[in-house]
C-alpha cells in the first residue's frame, strides 16, 4: 500500500511539473511572436527596397496613446514614403485622445503629403481625425460628422435610496468630485460640467471652421451634433471628394506630384499584445492542444474583453452613438 501511494504521489507530481513546463513553453512561443511582431511593426514601411506610399489605419476608439504618436513621428522621417494615406474607421473617443492624435497628424502632414480616406464613419473624434488632412475622401454612405462633445455618467441615487444604501461623502468643497453619482446632480455641479462642456465644443468647432473653411452659416448647419452621409458631406463641405483609396492616391499625384505608381504599403501603428488578435488565437489553441483548456477559455475571453474597451473611456467624450459603438 505504501509503495501504491508513493506512485500516486509520484504521478501527481511528474503531472503537475509537465502542465507547468507546457505552460512555459506556450508562454515564450507566445512572447517571441510578441517580439517578431513588435520587430515588424517598428520596421513596418521600411521593409523592402524603393520609395512607396505608407497606408496609415486608425480603427475603433480613440485615447491617448502616445506610441502611436511616437510610431507617426518615426513615419515622417522615413526616407522612403512618399506619402501616406490615412484610413479612418472610427464613432471618436476621448477628446484628449482626438486631439493628440489630429496634432500628429498635422506634424506629419509638414513633412509628408496627407490624404484622409473616410471608409466606414468619422464621427466625433474620428472626425477630429479626419481634419487634420487636407484632403478629405469619403464614400457615397459613409458616415461623418457629429460635431459635438459629451459627458457621461451613471447616477443611481433613486436606486440607492430606494434599497436603502446611503453614500457619504466628506469633501473639501461643494463641486469637489462633483457629479458623483450617488447623489442627485446639483445645479452649480451641472454648470460646471456644461462649462466645461462648451469650451470643448468651440475648440471643436473652431478646428471645423479653420480647417474646412466654414463661415458662420454653414458651420451652423453642421455643427448640431448629426452625422451625414459622404454624399451630403461634398455640400456642406465636409467631404472634399467622393471615392476610396485610388482616388485619394490620384488627388495625391495631382496636386502633390506623387508618383501613383508607387506601391502603398501598410505602416503598423500598433504591435501591443491586446491589439495583436492572432496571438491570442495562436495561444488559445496551442493551450487548448496542450490539455490546458481552462487557460485557452481564459485567453480567449481576454480576447473577448477589448470589445468593452469603451465602457472604460475616461473624461470628455467625442463619440458618436457610445451605447452602440463596436
Amino acid at each position: 500500500m505504501s509503495l501504491d501511494a508513493d506512485l500516486i504521489v509520484d504521478r501527481r507530481r511528474m503531472r503537475r511539473q509537465l502542465a507547468f513546463w507546457r505552460v512555459t513553453a506556450i508562454v515564450v512561443i507566445v512572447l517571441a511572436l510578441a517580439g517578431a511582431a513588435e520587430l515588424v511593426s517598428r520596421r513596418a514601411g521600411l521593409a523592402g527596397a524603393g520609395a512607396y506610399i505608407a497606408r496609415v489605419t486608425i480603427q475603433g476608439l480613440i485615447r491617448d496613446d502616445q506610441e502611436r504618436v511616437q510610431q507617426l513621428e518615426r513615419l515622417a522621417q522615413s526616407s522612403t514614403a512618399r506619402a501616406v494615406i490615412v484610413h479612418v474607421d472610427s464613432p471618436g473617443g476621448t477628446t484628449a485622445g482626438s486631439e493628440q492624435l489630429y496634432d500628429a497628424l498635422l506634424r506629419l502632414q509638414e513633412k509628408k503629403p496627407l490624404v484622409i480616406v473616410v471608409d466606414s464613419l468619422a464621427a466625433s473624434g474620428g472626425y477630429i481625425t479626419a481634419l487634420a488632412g487636407e484632403h478629405i475622401v469619403a464614400k457615397q454612405t459613409s458616415l461623418v460628422g457629429s460635431i459635438g462633445v459629451l459627458f457621461q455618467y451613471p447616477n443611481v441615487a433613486d436606486l440607492l435610496d430606494r434599497i436603502g444604501v446611503k453614500v457619504e461623502t466628506i469633501k473639501s468643497s461643494p463641486l469637489k468630485a462633483a457629479p458623483n453619482g450617488f447623489e442627485p446632480t446639483s445645479p452649480e455641479a451641472r454648470a460646471a460640467i456644461e462649462s466645461i462642456i462648451k469650451d470643448s465644443y468651440g475648440w471643436f468647432r473652431g478646428i471645423v471652421r479653420d480647417r474646412r473653411h466654414l463661415d458662420d452659416e454653414a458651420l451652423g448647419r453642421v455643427a448640431d451634433g448629426r452625422v451625414f452621409t459622404g454624399h451630403q458631406g461634398i455640400e456642406l463641405k465636409l467631404v472634399d471628394e467622393i471615392g476610396d483609396e485610388t482616388t485619394g492616391i490620384a488627388w495625391l499625384a495631382k496636386e502633390k506630384n506623387v508618383d501613383a505608381k508607387l506601391p502603398v504599403r501598410d505602416y503598423q501603428l500598433h504591435s501591443r499584445f491586446a491589439d495583436l488578435p492572432f496571438l491570442h488565437a495562436a495561444a488559445a489553441a496551442a493551450l487548448e492542444a496542450a490539455g490546458l483548456t481552462t487557460f485557452a477559455r481564459a485567453i480567449d475571453e481576454w480576447g473577448a474583453l477589448q470589445a468593452v474597451e469603451r465602457l472604460n473611456l475616461d473624461g470628455l467624450l467625442a463619440l458618436w452613438h457610445p451605447a452602440n459603438a463596436n
